[in-house]
């Protein structure tokens, strides 16, 4: 513990710069995917003849190890933060696509109806009835999203992106166990932060009679 204590006041500097890299390359690859995603899950639960090819892909996708999806995209975009963001965003569509897609479809057709017959247009119903009831699965899927573009990014250390990836790699070259704790605790501890962020934010905006 004194080791690691050490570590972490000697190379703060590297682990606070490491850590703030990494915090805005999750949130932004995260930003960016729920952008996609959640217009895409809504389209396909509209459209469902567009729902089993589209969440195929996004599937297949998430199939692709890591490190084999960076190294195919370095030929193609280069080196840098824009390679590590555009593969984070690609690992995070999937639960965000189907959570949606899955929530949306899940609705009782019954209260759709009953909307229908008051009047409702169907961007009402949307916006009124379907995300509404859907909103604790499609928040499902974003927590998930979150966790796992947090702990991918450490990967974006191999192709120049930067964040704690650094620092865990620069601990596993010296043989530094500490310096190795010190790049995958934060990680850790900020998967775990933004999973109860986000659930602190699911309650909030979830209608009263849907919360558990």
């Amino acid at each position: 513990m004194d080791k690691f204590i050490a570590t972490i006041t000697s190379r703060s500097d590297l682990i606070i710069n490491a850590f703030l890299q990494h915090i805005f390359l999750s949130f932004l690859a995260l930003a960016i995917g729920i952008a996609i995603a959640l217009p895409a899950g809504m389209i396909v639960a509209r459209y469902r003849h567009f729902a089993e090819p589209v969440i195929g892909i996004t599937a297949i996708l998430q199939t692709i190890p890591s490190l084999a999806l960076f190294g195919f995209l370095v030929p193609l975009i280069g080196i840098g933060s824009k390679t590590a963001l555009i593969a984070l965003v690609i690992y995070a569509l999937l639960p965000i696509v189907r959570n949606t897609y899955t929530g949306l479809i899940s609705v009782d057709q019954s209260i759709i109806e009953a909307g229908r017959g008051m009047g409702m247009t169907n961007n009402q119903i949307l916006k009124k009835i379907e995300f509404p009831t859907a909103l604790p699965l499609i928040m499902a899927g974003v927590r998930t999203a979150t966790v796992l573009t947090v702990g991918i990014a450490t990967l974006a250390t191999f192709v120049g992106g930067g964040g704690m990836g650094d620092v865990i790699y620069r601990g596993l070259q010296s043989y530094n166990n500490s310096l190795v704790l010190a790049g995958a605790v934060p990680v850790a501890l900020l998967a775990i932060l933004f999973d109860v962020l986000l659930k602190w934010i699911e309650k909030k905006v979830t209608p009263r009679g849907l919360n558990l």
